[in-house]
């Protein structure tokens, strides 16, 4: 189709050619890092989105049944590797885990629901429901009645002294609560506290004429300390909160409840009757501003490994979903609502307008590219409509001229111009109707180069001589 040159090696002649590659290496890369740059920002959105969130939850106090519940959620979270991931911090009490979650050093926290609680903490699950249980150990054999041994209502316990079962300030409010709702005076008994370790010998020693619990139904504290009253063949007297109703209505952070009967074991069973009391939660809660998609997912692994957990902890089983009521005592986190409504959203539903915002940044990206790399290609398109003008001129020079060498060296830069044009055309720079017109002048000029060689080579040399000299001199 195209003509090749008719001789080699002679030098160059005309305009020195640029280089096409430079600008195609330009475009390439500038479209590549623009779509890299596109990729790069979704998978590092992807990446951030689902990476595994820690979260501190403070609990306490030291080895109580809370903390080793913690722990072993801890380690199912890890084993499960799931969205979140646990770091317990060990606090003295429930007062001091609300606190560090007040103060921003927690994440979750375990909380009494009877406590003061954060402004900026909201509801993720009920741990467990925990019951107060007063009783009245009976009096020793063969030491005449007690005082205690007289007391079957919580209207008699003014003037009395009072254990209360562990070092937690919060079991105190709660026996204060309770002698009120009765018109008793606190400054009219005498309160003091046992260590939960302590209380089984304090209650074997009769250092109090009766006692507070506060604890699940199931409290292996509580009951190994109802089972320390239980003495010569006689039971405790068990204390029952008629008023309950009353105290819920004054204080929404307690319940009604009853004790069944036998929870606390023994035979004849402890207590014989049901007896009614009153009841609050401990809770686990979040701070306000933790991300709803994290707690969401943190909601739905603490349900998941629940299950796995109640055979090596039976308190697992009192798990349950918030109360998510608008008028709640303790606000539900919009995350956990989310789970137990069943309106957790998907990764696509919480980016999917980033994702879309995305792909018009990349589409956006592609059409500023395809401009960028056209303008680019301007100087291309543009160097080659001159050199397709000099191959015309070429064509009407190759016509007059009387050289063969001269027609020669015009044939050389035909076959430069030829390679050039065929690099924009791979470039994209012309069109294919572009290359054919200049398929049209090319063949041209190689049908005007071979006729003027014919003709020149018929002519006498010294007719040649004349004819370029007379060419010189402009007289031709």
């Amino acid at each position: 189709m195209f003509a090749r040159s008719m001789t080699e090696g002679l030098d160059f002649v005309g305009p020195t050619l640029p280089a096409p590659r430079l600008a195609k290496q330009k475009t390439m890369f500038i479209t590549l890092a623009g779509i890299l740059a596109v990729v790069g920002a979704l998978a590092g959105g992807y990446y951030f989105a689902m990476r595994p969130v820690t979260l501190r939850i403070a609990v306490g106090p030291t080895n109580s049944d809370d903390v080793k519940l913690v722990q072993a959620l801890t380690q199912a979270f890890s084993h499960a590797h799931g969205q979140v991931h646990l770091r317990p911090m060990q606090t003295d009490d429930a007062a001091a885990s609300a606190q560090a979650l007040a103060d921003g050093k927690a994440d979750l926290a375990i909380i009494r629901g009877d406590l003061d609680v954060p402004k900026n903490a909201q509801a993720v699950a009920t741990l467990r429901k925990n019951v107060a249980v007063l009783w009245v150990p009976p009096a020793a054999k063969g030491k005449g009645k007690k005082a205690g041994s007289k007391i079957t209502k919580i209207a008699q316990l003014s003037g009395h002294r009072i254990g209360v079962v562990g070092r937690t300030p919060a079991n105190v409010n709660l026996l204060t609560v309770i002698l009120k709702q009765y018109g008793i005076d606190p400054n009219k008994v005498d309160i003091v506290q046992f260590p939960a370790g302590e209380a089984a010998d304090a209650i074997r020693n009769q250092r109090a004429d009766a006692y507070l619990a506060a604890g699940p139904v199931n409290s292996k504290i509580t009951a190994d300390v109802i089972a320390a009253s239980t003495r010569d063949g006689g039971t405790p007297t068990f204390l029952a909160i008629d008023s309950a109703e009353a105290i819920a209505q004054n204080h929404p952070m307690y319940e009604s409840a009853e004790i069944p009967a036998g929870a606390f074991g023994g035979s004849p069973g402890r207590p014989d009757e049901e007896v009614k009391t009153i009841s609050f939660a401990h809770h686990i809660v979040a701070r306000k501003g933790l991300s709803e998609s994290t707690v969401a997912a943190f909601t739905r692994q603490l349900f998941a490994i629940r299950q796995t957990l109640m055979a090596e902890f039976p308190l697992a089983a009192k798990i349950e979903t918030p109360d998510t009521d608008k008028d709640a005592v303790i606000p539900v986190h919009p995350g956990a609502a989310a789970y137990v409504d069943g309106e957790e959203k998907t990764f696509l539903d919480r980016y999917s307008d980033f994702i879309w915002w995305g792909l018009m940044g990349l589409s956006a990206m592609g059409s500023a590219g395809a401009w960028f790399a056209g303008y680019l290609k301007k100087d291309e398109r543009s160097n080659n409509s001159s050199l397709r003008e000099r191959l015309l001129d070429m064509l009407g020079a190759a016509r007059r001229s009387d050289s063969t060498e001269e027609l020669d060296q015009m044939q050389t830069e035909a076959d430069d111009i030829l390679r050039e044009t065929l690099q924009c055309f791979e470039h994209g720079a012309i069109e294919e109707g572009a290359l054919t017109a200049f398929n049209i002048a090319l063949e041209q000029f190689h049908n005007a180069v071979a006729d003027r060689k014919a003709l020149l080579m018929s002519m006498p040399q010294n007719l040649q001589r004349a004819n370029v000299a007379l060419r010189a001199s402009g007289t031709m």
